[in-house]
């Protein structure tokens, strides 16, 4: 808070002198109200001792107060104006007079920068004959006052004006309604009509006397600078030039250092990352700060904006949507890695290098429908491969196939492997024909070991092919997070067998027993139940393998009404006390 006139140029129509010489007269103040002898003297601007600029209305009026502005002789009307380089709060104009106050002035103020003008006081010795006003002296709140246009004193007599009357002054300050009143850019006077002081009747003079002037010692604008309630101290604005004066060392700056995660010169908006609800100002009466709130970028964005469209769809809380993400991300939170790259699992998603270049092999990958690039699964950098076509990048056949080129690879036509190049039949006496139908586990490490017959399809499990399953699988931790899977089913089963389709691959189960079902009707009997990862990985993951018992839980292709197991599903060996911690969850926990 200060006197916004300091350091600022002040603005008149005329100066006492500014084209040569000229006389004038006034009368000393006295402390007992009478009239004394006028006295006279001379004034010229361009002379410092003789000078009487607009500049000395706005020094300190307590280090220099017997200094004055006049304008020139003979002038009726006349004007002051401030012009301020920002918005500022405006709170009271004092105005000191050295000639008699005028008999009519109006106090103008504007908000754009002088483009229009709205008045915030009228004063007359009548307002009703002079602007057509009701009085506040007899009506409370007019905006005519009559209060300072007595012409005694004839100098030293003050005009005072507040921007705020008392009724308001318990309203929020950083509320529109106040702003409305309080926020300005220009201030301006405008000195209508002249008049005389009364002591002049006494002293006529055939020699003619020199009172036709304004003359002012304090122009005081009282304010600070607007910042909404978010800052406590301002700086200059850039490219503000203070106007050297006597006295003015306290000059009150226009821009705000902004806090609660705020930012601009008045702290009118949020901060680039902070846009996560609507900028509000500062709640003055309650004393809330009305903070900015940040973004949830997860570190890869600099700047968020607010979207009322989010806002509202999230119940008012939450309207923030990240700006031109980085590190490779997407989404309203940066919260994904953008087609053609997929989380590293082993750094922090908030990590620049989160997320991780796809290496999908160009020929064994497949491409996506109506576009040209092949994506990877964002959740592990898995490929999406072509029939018959395996490994994390899609670089190799399965095995069982042969022929790696733009179709993918070809089924082996053999009663085993074959070569991956050439198709040739391998002969092993370490490979394990599988039958369609897979005999018990306990067979496969029998010394006398069986000879199975090929039909059209290939088995195939994870203990096969060992080498191409390291699966993270789903852990029973707590009774919630399983819960909130959502299970559509919960089975005890036992695998029989498993078949390569090309495109997808098939499991033959057992179902030995139910412990949930919902949409589904599953009855205890043979079932399938199909593994979304074989094409990726060329192997059943979670890993199914063959003439074991497992407990599994998955959820239903609501299309197809298929039993889908993928990286989602529990899947365990079946034990005794593992089926009755499960039951126990889904009776007590589970609802």
């Amino acid at each position: 808070m200060g006197n916004l006139a300091l350091g600022r140029k002040l603005w008149t129509d005329t100066t006492c002198g500014q084209n040569a010489t000229e006389l004038y007269c006034f009368y000393s103040e006295n402390t007992d109200l009478t009239c004394q002898q006028p006295k006279c003297d001379k004034c010229n601007a361009a002379q410092p001792h003789l000078a009487h600029l607009p500049a000395a209305m706005a020094d300190s009026s307590f280090r220099y107060p017997r200094t004055w502005w006049q304008s020139a002789e003979d002038v009726h009307r006349e004007k002051i104006q401030l012009d301020l380089e920002a918005e500022f709060y405006f709170t009271h104009l004092i105005m000191v007079f050295k000639s008699p106050r005028p008999a009519a002035m109006v106090l103008d103020r504007s908000q754009d920068f002088g483009k229009t003008w709205k008045p915030y006081k009228y004063f007359a010795t009548n307002c009703s004959a002079t602007f057509g006003l009701e009085d506040d002296v007899v009506k409370k709140g007019a905006i005519c006052t009559s209060r300072y246009s007595n012409p005694f004193p004839c100098t030293g007599g003050e005009v005072i004006f507040r921007a705020l009357s008392p009724p308001n002054d318990m309203e929020n300050p950083y509320g529109a309604k106040v702003q409305e009143q309080l926020k300005i850019t220009n201030l301006r006077v405008q000195l209508l009509k002249r008049q005389s002081c009364p002591c002049q009747r006494n002293h006529l003079n055939a020699e003619p006397q020199h009172f036709t002037h304004y003359a002012i010692y304090d122009f005081i604008v009282k304010g600070s600078c607007f910042c909404n309630g978010h800052a406590d101290q301002c700086i200059p604005i850039d490219g503000f030039r203070r106007v050297k004066a006597p006295g003015a060392f306290h000059v009150v700056h226009g821009k705000c250092i902004c806090k609660h995660n705020t930012a601009g010169t008045h702290c009118q908006h949020c901060a680039p990352l902070y846009n996560d609800r609507p900028w509000e100002a500062a709640d003055g009466k309650t004393g809330s700060p009305n903070e900015c709130r940040t973004c949830k970028c997860n570190g890869h964005a600099d700047a968020c904006h607010f979207d009322i469209n989010v806002w509202e769809a999230s119940g008012n809380r939450s309207g923030g949507v990240c700006n031109d993400c980085q590190h490779n991300t997407e989404g309203q939170h940066c919260q994904r890695c953008k087609p053609g790259f997929y989380w590293d699992l082993r750094r922090p998603f908030s990590a620049p290098d989160a997320c991780k270049l796809c290496s999908c092999h160009p020929v064994g990958s497949a491409v996506l429908p109506f576009s040209s690039v092949t994506f990877c699964d964002p959740s592990n950098g898995d490929c999406p491969c072509k029939p018959g076509v395996a490994g994390p990048h899609c670089e190799r056949c399965m095995v069982g196939y042969w022929g790696f080129g733009d179709y993918g690879c070809r089924p082996c036509d053999c009663a085993g492997s074959c070569d991956p190049h050439t198709g040739d039949c391998l002969s092993s006496s370490t490979d394990i024909d599988w039958y369609h139908e897979v005999p018990d586990f306990h067979s496969i490490h029998n010394k006398s070991e069986p000879t199975w017959d090929w039909k059209d399809e290939q088995g195939f499990s994870a203990l096969r092919h060992s080498g191409k399953c390291e699966c993270k699988e789903q852990v029973l931790g707590n009774s919630k997070a399983f819960c909130g899977m959502k299970y559509s089913y919960v089975l005890k089963i036992k695998i029989l067998s498993a078949h390569d389709k090309g495109s997808h691959a098939e499991v033959n189960v057992k179902i030995k027993k139910v412990l949930k079902s919902t949409k589904l009707k599953i009855l205890r009997g043979k079932r399938t139940l199909y593994p979304e990862s074989w094409t990726n990985r060329g192997c059943t993951c979670p890993i199914l393998n063959p003439g074991l018992e497992y407990l599994v839980a998955g959820h239903e292709d609501v299309g197809t009404g298929k039993l889908v197991v993928n990286m989602k599903s529990f899947v365990q060996h079946w034990k005794p006390s593992l089926g009755r911690k499960v039951m126990d969850i889904l009776r007590r926990e589970c609802k």
